[in-house]
């Protein structure tokens, strides 16, 4: 006859002791009372029955071992910089959700140290770890000898079979191009950050190409420089010179159109009614102290977190796709386009 709890005295049922009681392997018991695939209803009533009886209940992370898991994941960023730390709080609220554990650490750009914190991770046994980078470059990989899932954000992995979820640069320079000319301008030009970034270079192509399929042209040529206030103040100066009937300037970031608009104040030109501006990043610092406040493009970093929390759920449970997945932009309309926002 099994062996009552009060039998035992004050030691703990353990699941050998269900799997006695059920007549069944530790193994088979693990399986049902994890929910596992290939275990008969009727072997999952009475380990099920055997568990209750006798008061087992693992803690979650012995629940975690016996399921091969820790419950644990890691979050490495490259920096915890204004674009990571969205995306970080994206990703942690979605691993919250499903009671998962995070550990975070920061790289700080530092390959040797990036290093250190994967070994560090996996010496912890994590389920599975999300690389943050600090640009939308494609980054190298981690090691042949990570053994757990890794799903890359922001910076996609150079390797094509790798997971990775980055923005949608090209459609936002789309749908940014859209919206100014909803708002019916027709000689719009672009003024971006710095030509070796691929966010400038995808943003000017998907901003070209919404041009051309409206019939209309880029006025000049796409001004590449930096990402500062300063590039954007000069850039504008050069622009107004050469192109006087502009009358839209999509920027490649918010401090590039914040300077944009000096420029046009300083020249006389009424923002929007003579000329529409656009930032990107829709950095609320930059946006809300503008005047008028700036429309810009967010880049929707909190989902992208999101989704990759998603994907690395799936590669835990062995449903890991391959590839780059990009998360869709969004404009954020404000008075520097839309005099009523």
């Amino acid at each position: 006859m099994a062996r009552t709890p009060a039998s035992r005295g004050t030691r703990a049922a353990t699941l050998a002791d269900v799997a006695r009681l059920a007549g069944v392997s530790v193994a088979t018991a693990s399986k049902a009372l994890n929910g596992r695939d290939h275990v008969h209803v009727r072997t999952r009533e009475r380990v099920v029955e055997a568990a209750a009886q006798l008061s087992f209940s693992p803690n979650p992370l012995a629940r975690g071992l016996l399921a091969g898991r820790t419950g644990t994941v890691g979050l490495l960023a490259s920096d915890l910089g204004r674009f990571s730390l969205p995306i970080l709080m994206g990703a942690e609220d979605a691993f919250g959700a499903g009671r998962m554990s995070v550990f975070l650490c920061d790289a700080r750009g530092d390959a040797i140290r990036e290093s250190h914190h994967v070994r560090a991770l996996l010496g912890r046994r994590v389920d599975g770890l999300i690389v943050v980078g600090s640009s939308t470059d494609p980054r190298p990989p981690l090691a042949d000898e990570v053994d757990v899932p890794v799903v890359y954000a922001y910076a996609p992995s150079e390797d094509p079979e790798d997971r990775s979820i980055a923005p949608d640069n090209v459609g936002a320079g789309r749908m940014a191009v859209e919206h100014l000319i909803a708002c019916g301008r027709t000689r719009i030009a672009h003024i971006s950050g710095d030509r070796d970034f691929s966010a400038a270079r995808d943003r000017a192509t998907g901003a070209l190409a919404a041009l051309a399929e409206a019939g209309l042209a880029l006025v000049g040529e796409v001004a590449y420089g930096t990402w500062q206030e300063g590039w954007g103040r000069a850039a504008a100066a050069m622009l107004l010179d050469r192109e006087p009937e502009v009358d839209a300037v999509l920027c490649g970031s918010d401090q590039v159109a914040r300077g944009v608009l000096d420029t046009l104040r300083e020249r006389g030109r009424r923002v929007p009614e003579d000329v529409a501006v656009m930032g990107f990043d829709n950095w609320e610092v930059m946006t809300s102290g503008a005047r008028p406040h700036l429309t810009s493009v967010d880049m929707n970093l909190e989902e992208l977190g999101r989704a990759a929390a998603r994907a690395l759920f799936e590669a835990i449970d062995a449903e890991h796709g391959q590839g780059l997945h990009t998360v869709q932009c969004r404009v954020v309309v404000r008075g520097s386009t839309a005099p009523d926002a």
